[in-house]
């Protein structure tokens, strides 16, 4: 036992320049992500601000049945997944698209200034993008309703009033903002494919798409399980912005651009209920963990290389 204590402090010793260097980053996570883990009891509590939060009375899984029991609960979960399902897959598609695409241009100069036009709106804030939307969408001056719609023989349309149109209008911009930054990642893991395995296949007589299907897509497939996974997590989560500030917050709109996010958050303003909104918080970043140790378990079972851990 002595020695191994020994052994464990002249390790240390051996290495506290590292230790010391780890030790902001440990601070870091402790404090901004496993400290505020505490304040998951709010979602068990009716919080009562003049006791505080350890005074205040347990409620059990009342905010959880509050949250669940109103339709406009069921209507945000209904529309959180659809959108995060359709953007998962399309958007690992496109991506991988436009990288595959991007790879084969002969001229790196024009790549490069592709690769830059792509991911520069990854860049841009929502708020900003609201804007930029309004400038399109705008009944009075929008450049739909002035422009386009008059030259095909439209009547214009109110945009922020029917919701019917928003699947389509969330999903461009969605694709607009996040299928750059993607297609960078997939274009850095096609950089590292041994070019002797294209020899070979040229050699073989294989044909561009050939050489795809058989080299670039399988080459991939880590990078697009890891990426797959990762999105997973968040597949009870939504970008705020995307479906609260570019819609500006149209209540003609929930039934449509209502996810779970915007839901806490109507519910946290216009109701006060800090219990539910944290219960709902809870709910989804823990079926978010739950969803990635399940697929990552499948995975490691049907392809141990690619999952995640």
């Amino acid at each position: 036992m002595n020695n191994t204590r020994k052994n464990y402090i002249a390790r240390i010793k051996q290495y506290r320049t590292r230790y010391l260097m780890l030790l902001p980053g440990v601070l870091l996570l402790f404090f901004m992500n496993y400290l505020p883990m505490f304040g998951n009891i709010i979602a068990f509590k009716e919080i009562d601000y003049s006791l505080g939060i350890l005074g205040s009375r347990w409620i059990g899984l009342k905010n959880f049945d509050f949250l669940f029991s109103t339709p406009a609960a069921w209507v945000a979960l209904r529309n959180t997944l659809f959108y995060n399902v359709l953007f998962i897959f399309t958007g690992i598609a496109g991506s991988v698209g436009l990288s595959i695409a991007l790879s084969e241009i002969a001229n790196k100069r024009a790549a490069k200034v592709y690769q830059v036009i792509l991911i520069m709106p990854h860049f841009i804030s929502m708020v900003v993008v609201s804007y930029l939307v309004y400038a399109f969408l705008s009944h009075a001056t929008g450049f739909m309703n002035t422009e386009i719609l008059p030259f095909l023989g439209i009547e214009p349309i109110g945009w922020y009033m029917e919701a019917q149109y928003w699947p389509y209008i969330l999903f461009i911009v969605n694709m607009w903002k996040t299928w750059g930054y993607g297609t960078v990642i997939y274009l850095a893991a096609i950089a590292g494919i041994d070019p002797a395995l294209y020899e070979a296949a040229k050699i073989d007589g294989a044909s561009k798409w050939r050489q795809i299907k058989a080299i670039t897509i399988p080459q991939l497939m880590p990078v697009i399980s890891m990426l797959f996974l990762l999105s997973l997590g968040r597949i009870f989560n939504s970008d705020f912005g995307l479906f609260y500030q570019v819609p500006r917050a149209s209540g003609a709109l929930i039934s449509t651009t209502q996810t779970l996010d915007t839901f806490v958050y109507r519910s946290l303003i216009q109701l006060g209920d800090i219990g539910m909104s944290s219960a709902a918080a809870l709910f989804q970043n823990t079926v978010g963990f739950v969803t990635i140790l399940g697929v990552n378990m499948i995975l490691r079972k049907v392809s141990p290389e690619r999952s995640l851990f």
